[in-house]
């Protein structure tokens, strides 16, 4: 038709990746203040300035102080930039198609200690938070009732590899194995008796691998 005018059609490419961007440096500042301030001294306003942005943006991009913790524990669990679900981890899905029990044991301990080694220093943050911040404690049960759901399914993926020792049942199993591979163990390995992270994940393979096979 004479006259009309082709309407661009608008590309967001670009304005979705400057926002991720966005979100990392965000989420990114308020991991530094976390972990250098503890949970209480640290600001919404001081993760913004920090970001190099408006508060609003922040809770526009991620949320509040608690959602802002909870994204930073997700993305230590998955071993990424963003939340994956356990299933879809590299890591879980290597262990679920490596046949050998015990290279699974040894794979399991490998990503669980790459995990502590990120999520550690959070839950010093939520350790002492807890206490006093009622979401922060709500936050952690959830994600530790989570993780030992997540050793069940490592356990069931081992008994199908090969039976579990005697009187061992599956439940009993993931209690050992989501035990030892708490970050209160992980702490008081590496900070209080001075483990690397190496010595820690020769550890807990070599302890899992007695608790649960024969």
């Amino acid at each position: 038709m004479a006259g009309s005018v082709k309407r661009r059609r608008y590309d967001a490419t670009g304005r979705r990746a400057q926002s991720a961007e966005t979100r990392t440096r965000v989420l990114e500042a308020a991991r530094r203040l976390f972990v250098a301030g503890g949970y209480r001294a640290t600001t919404v306003a001081a993760i913004a300035a920090a970001a190099g942005v408006n508060p609003d943006t922040v809770y526009s991009l991620v949320g509040s102080k608690p959602a802002l913790l909870g994204e930073l524990i997700e993305r230590a669990v998955s071993h990424a930039d963003r939340a994956v679900p356990a299933e879809d981890r590299d890591y879980v899905q290597a262990v679920r198609a490596e046949p050998d029990p015990r290279r699974k044991v040894v794979l399991y301990a490998t990503a669980l200690v790459e995990t502590q080694r990120q999520l550690a220093p959070l839950y010093k943050v939520i350790r002492e938070a807890a206490p006093s911040e009622s979401e922060v404690g709500a936050l952690w049960r959830k994600i530790s009732d989570r993780r030992l759901q997540n050793m069940q399914l490592f356990v069931t993926d081992l008994e199908a590899a090969e039976p579990l020792r005697a009187g061992v049942t599956v439940d009993d199993a993931a209690h050992h194995v989501w035990t030892l591979n708490s970050p209160d163990v992980f702490l008081l390995l590496t900070e209080d008796r001075g483990w690397s992270p190496e010595q820690v994940r020769d550890w807990l393979a070599q302890t899992w691998e007695r608790l649960l096979f024969e």
